[in-house]
């Protein structure tokens, strides 16, 4: 019999802020703000036009009609299937790919019942080789839903092929994932494709805006942070009678690190890609401790705490937790040298606490505020405009210092960027079928044995 958790990750998202604007700052070379009789300066961290600012119109541009297939049926593929929709006019769904049909014939039904999509049964594709039946089928993009593990090969496939990509996140498990990441993205900058990933903060209005302010200088140089994300336990789905062991780990994935790369890759690359993205700083090593107290099923932690450097030594800390009866915190906080911006109030303050900007929720009214629909207006506006894009470079960095935060805390072990992103480690099984495998493999770490290589 399965459980399922009611806890979604959407109900932790925090899309609104309190109002009141404090002073609109302009674009110069140096920036002032009067704060009494004192005037403060703001050096810029980076000149506009220096740095990415998605434009965040209700809907996509007009264009040419574009078919998209959808590789992973699920909960999310399935939400990024009604996010594409509504990101535009002209846009239709034409193939549907998922390992089990139950999944594809939930999609395929709620694509007839809402949108009066008939998905014709000869482009609807089951089993592992679906991704290249999706992709094969004449479609122009791709949007990329599995569990985690497969995105790194349905990705190549997909730009091998010629065809632009919305990647949902995380975007790969292992550093052989990251590799293959890094090199795919490589070849569809060449090719021109358009590749978007599902960190949508980087296309929600507040967090946005903030970036910007952040840029402009208003909290100085960036000196650290904290960035978290604590929830109660997420869902999981015990192991019903015939299913095999493979049907039971991809349905349960979200437990398994072979096929999520444990929650602090899965879901807090989310808050640790934040601080990357307004700092652009590179990490160079992590030092992370973490358990497991009350998980149910898979081989995962259910805590961590990992401690990151960056290459200029300022360090940033980084908190998260699925544990039930335990405080929750989903948010982040950028310290710098003249203050500090947060998530909880979308504010900057100075360094005597003062707000000195904070974002005006009052202007999302009447407008698009999904970010998991706007970062498909992006896409799609990209794709027709004929701009290419690439996020999988920048949310591949955000991924692997979560893969570092991982591996530091199974093993007790301080991990560098230049040894994770070498490492041979690989979190594929043998053989990708369903039926038996070897499950006396899939083990908790213990820090400090030495189990985790």
């Amino acid at each position: 019999m399965s459980k399922d958790n009611k806890i979604t990750r959407r109900e932790f998202l925090s899309y609104s802020a309190l109002a009141g604007v404090a002073g609109a700052m302009g674009f110069s070379p140096l920036l002032t703000s009067c704060k009494g009789d004192k005037a403060v300066a703001y050096t810029p961290l980076k000149a506009p036009g220096e740095y990415y600012v998605p434009e965040l119109p209700d809907k996509a541009v007009d264009g040419k009609e574009l078919k998209a297939g959808v590789i992973g049926c699920g909960g999310r593929g399935s939400g990024a299937a009604e996010n594409f929709l509504n990101a535009a006019n002209g846009v239709t769904i034409t193939a549907l790919g998922d390992v089990f049909d139950d999944r594809l014939q939930g999609l395929k039904n709620s694509l007839k019942e809402k949108y009066q999509i008939d998905v014709p049964a000869d482009k609807c594709f089951t089993g592992f080789d679906a991704y290249q039946k999706v992709i094969d089928s004449g479609v122009d993009v791709v949007i990329i839903a599995t569990p985690p593990f497969f995105r790194p090969e349905h990705f190549r496939y997909a730009v091998e092929k010629g065809v632009h990509c919305f990647l949902e996140k995380p975007i790969c498990v292992d550093p052989e994932g990251y590799r293959t990441i890094m090199a795919t993205a490589k070849q569809a900058q060449a090719k021109g494709l358009c590749v978007v990933t599902g960190t949508q903060r980087h296309h929600q209005r507040c967090y946005v805006e903030s970036y910007k302010k952040v840029q402009e200088g208003l909290i100085g140089e960036i000196t650290g942070g904290n960035v978290y994300w604590n929830q109660p336990m997420l869902w999981y789905r015990n192991r019903e009678n015939g299913w095999s062991d493979m049907e039971w780990m991809i349905r349960d994935w979200v437990n398994w690190k072979w096929l999520s790369g444990d929650h602090i890759v899965e879901q807090h690359v989310h808050n640790i890609d934040v601080f990357t993205w307004f700092s652009g700083y590179k990490p160079v090593r992590a030092t992370g401790f973490g358990s497991r107290q009350r998980r149910v099923t898979g081989d995962q932690y259910d805590n961590f705490s990992v401690d990151f450097e960056f290459d200029n030594g300022v360090h940033m800390h980084s908190m998260c937790r699925q544990i039930d009866g335990c405080d929750s915190n989903v948010s982040e906080f950028i310290q710098g040298t003249k203050g500090s911006w947060n998530s909880v109030d979308f504010a900057i303050r100075d360094l005597q606490g003062n707000i000195v900007w904070q974002y005006d929720a009052a202007s999302e009214e009447g407008r698009q505020n999904d970010p998991y629909t706007l970062e498909h207006v992006n896409w799609i506006s990209c794709i027709r405009n004929n701009t290419p894009i690439m996020q999988a470079e920048e949310t591949a960095l955000s991924n692997m210092m979560a893969i570092m935060g991982r591996e530091s805390a199974y093993t007790g072990k301080s991990v560098t960027w230049d040894e994770m992103t070498a490492s041979p480690l690989n979190l594929a099984p043998a053989k990708l079928e369903l039926g038996p495998m070897d499950m006396k493999i899939y083990t908790v770490a213990v820090p400090g044995t030495g189990q985790e290589k």
